[in-house]
């Protein structure tokens, strides 16, 4: 039976820092897979959730007090979930902006609509990267065919993609460019998304691709989980490694990039910050993640703490956790049919499965996942 959700307030602590009390209630936009793991983890803790998702059957609807069913800019829905919750978060950043900013004008909401404005444009977010000292790949702005023209004559190399500005994830939104007999015209590009507002980015010749999640608190405190090597398919994560086989370094470099980006973003929460390397050790920067990232779902299986407790903790105000790795591990992300091998992999001890229970299993949807530990 479902737990009674409502405000039960804050506790004040005697550092004198706002925290959550237990018993408190989350607010939470979006119930897709992300949003089913916040929601254990945040009951975990003794919190109460409250889901905002359109999906009557969303993942998360079976792990939560209350499940309000419309959609994310439905000001009646946002005001239930005020009046409900204490503080609130998101699990995917492709909500809109302006509903998030009407919620934050009733309680906390972490991370806030000023991380998600710069995060939810690729051209603000690569900027924003630049000025934070984070290396990208070249980009150019793209408002027409003729931009796009002279932007292909300005990007060298091998290559170039094109993005929308705003939402698309997975490969989606994109179209690319290889200077060969089978690159659509700039006129033709542009119609394929709709005449976008979009970005054009230099293809990067790299050796692999990592990522990294940390989680900064409300008291600026930052934690980091080392590095990730991802391996992608058909533009979707397929597998994250760890540890991801890199010099030292290099992944300090990382990590430290990661934190600067979540401080001068004044950020509440947990967010990811994918790289590429290249061969001589450089780093540059991919795109930003700012929520609990699927490269992250290992830390459930092979950490004391994973990223879903650590943003939990944040946004309740809570102190972090020194999180440690227990386990080498692979995570496998089940896509498509792939979800029928699940019961094959539960078989072996040294594997966690995880199902998203999604009612419908499609081509290119990721479904679930596994993570193969391996103690240290």
């Amino acid at each position: 039976m479902a737990r009674r959700a409502g405000r039960k307030g804050r506790a004040r602590t005697g550092d004198r820092r706002l925290m959550l009390a237990r018993g408190a209630t989350i607010g939470l936009l979006g119930g897709g897979q992300l949003g089913r793991m916040l929601a254990e983890a945040a009951a975990r803790l003794g919190f109460h959730v409250i889901v905002l998702d359109p999906n009557a059957d969303c993942p998360a609807a079976r792990f939560c007090d209350r499940h309000i069913v419309a959609g994310y800019d439905d000001s009646a829905a946002l005001d239930e979930l005020a009046e409900r919750c204490d503080v609130a978060t998101f699990e995917f950043e492709n909500i809109d902006l302006g509903a998030l900013e009407y919620l934050s004008g009733r309680i906390p909401v972490h991370p806030d609509a000023w991380a998600l404005r710069v995060t939810q444009d690729r051209l603000t977010e690569k900027t924003f990267l630049r000025e934070t000292g984070i290396d990208t790949a070249p980009f150019r702005a793209v408002d027409g065919a003729r931009q796009l023209e002279m932007a292909l004559a300005d990007i060298d190399g091998g290559g170039a993609i094109l993005k929308t500005r705003r939402f698309g994830y997975d490969g989606k939104g994109q179209i690319r460019f290889g200077h060969g007999a089978d690159d659509p015209a700039p006129e033709e590009a542009m119609a394929r998304i709709g005449g976008a507002p979009s970005i054009l980015e230099g293809f990067v010749d790299f050796a692999c691709e990592i990522s990294v999640v940390v989680t900064r608190g409300r008291d600026g405190t930052v934690h980091e989980f080392e590095p990730a090597r991802n391996d992608h398919e058909g533009g979707i994560l397929a597998r994250s490694t760890v540890p991801c086989g890199l010099d030292s370094i290099i992944m300090a470099d990382a990590m430290e990039k990661t934190r600067a980006l979540a401080t001068r973003l004044r950020y509440v929460g947990t967010l990811a910050l994918e790289f590429f390397v290249m061969d001589d050790g450089t780093l540059i920067a991919n795109e930003i993640a700012p929520r609990v990232h699927n490269s992250g779902h290992w830390t459930e299986a092979a950490c004391s703490v994973s990223q879903f407790e650590q943003h939990i903790r944040a946004i309740a105000g809570w102190p972090l956790a020194e999180s440690y790795r227990h386990s080498d591990c692979v995570m496998t992300n089940l896509i498509g049919d792939a979800i029928d091998d699940l019961p094959q992999w539960a078989r072996d001890g040294a594997v966690r499965v995880n199902d998203y229970g999604k009612a419908e299993t499609r081509a290119g949807r990721k479904m679930g996942h596994v993570v193969r530990l391996v103690p240290r």
